[in-house]
């Protein structure tokens, strides 16, 4: 019973504050990873797109769908920020680089992240009620994936590389 309970008891859930669509994005708008997702002028990855991203198409509704009417009647219109919830908080000791391991290493995004350009929807996030990580950091890969990876690749480190 605990293992099929604890996972229940442990995370809650919290649904994005937009339905968004990355298959319609890909797909009709031809938009990449990168469009939407980029690194800042100092190489520090900034994560979800902020909302003048969004309206530089978004300004009027391009299409019928019932969620991007509420986007733009919510965010865009108003000029309010989304308040994305984060899919990849981590412990406090441990650092990521998306930089280095997309620029430097030459991942592509699905390596990691799967094929979340053909999702319909944005999934929920499960936060630990505990230490408030996201549990998508540890579906995502374990600190050994990480080293099979590292390995693989001949890129043997110190623990102090991701640990501070």
């Amino acid at each position: 019973m605990g293992w099929i309970g604890f996972p229940h008891v442990i995370y809650k859930s919290r649904p994005q504050p937009v339905d968004f669509s990355h298959k319609i994005h890909a797909d009709k708008a031809g938009t990449k990873c990168e469009d939407c997702h980029s690194f800042r002028d100092d190489g520090t990855y900034a994560g979800a797109p902020t909302l003048d991203k969004c309206s530089s198409c978004h300004a009027a509704a391009m299409g019928d769908s019932a969620a991007e009417k509420n986007f733009i009647d919510r965010y865009v219109t108003p000029g309010k920020e989304p308040q994305w919830v984060s899919y990849a908080r981590q412990p406090e000791n441990v650092f990521f680089s998306h930089a280095t391991h997309v620029k430097l290493g030459g991942l592509k995004c699905e390596q990691c992240h799967g094929a979340v350009g053909s999702s319909a929807t944005l999934r929920p996030v499960e936060e630990d009620r505990v230490g408030g990580y996201s549990r998508d950091v540890w579906a995502r890969g374990t600190m050994d994936d990480c080293v099979a990876c590292h390995r693989q690749r001949h890129q043997e480190n110190s623990c102090l590389d991701c640990h501070k």
